[in-house]
């Protein structure tokens, strides 16, 4: 399995960007999905995961919307009103679907929010 991220960059407050995040083989079909971040100094945390259910930490819920292309073997962050405090390392994730056991880690992209 493989998880490769694209997308991140340096925005302005209030800016957008999409997160993408390309995996390999049939990963959708075997575990849950989902991004997490890390911001220096602080642990890593859970953003937003698609499962039965979709989930999303209540600091991004209503900005940040997560899908996914089974077709393509895609997986999306779209991050609208960024905020500083979005300012991370963001990883795409593969987990199991009874817990939130992480099997599979990509290798991130920085997120920069400027004030």
């Amino acid at each position: 399995v493989q998880l490769v991220e694209s997308g991140g960059g340096l925005v302005q407050v209030g800016g957008s960007l999409r997160l993408s995040c390309a995996a390999s083989g049939s990963i959708f079909s075997r575990y849950a999905v989902g991004w997490y971040r890390q911001a220096p100094g602080k642990e890593r945390e859970l953003v937003a995961r698609i499962s039965v259910r979709t989930y999303y930490a209540n600091s991004v819920k209503g900005r940040f919307t997560i899908s996914r292309d089974n077709i393509k073997n895609m997986l999306y962050l779209q991050m609208n009103n960024l905020k500083p405090e979005d300012t991370a390392m963001y990883y795409c994730a593969a987990t199991d679907f009874a817990s939130d056991y992480v099997r599979y880690w990509g290798q991130g992209t920085q997120v920069t929010v400027s004030s």
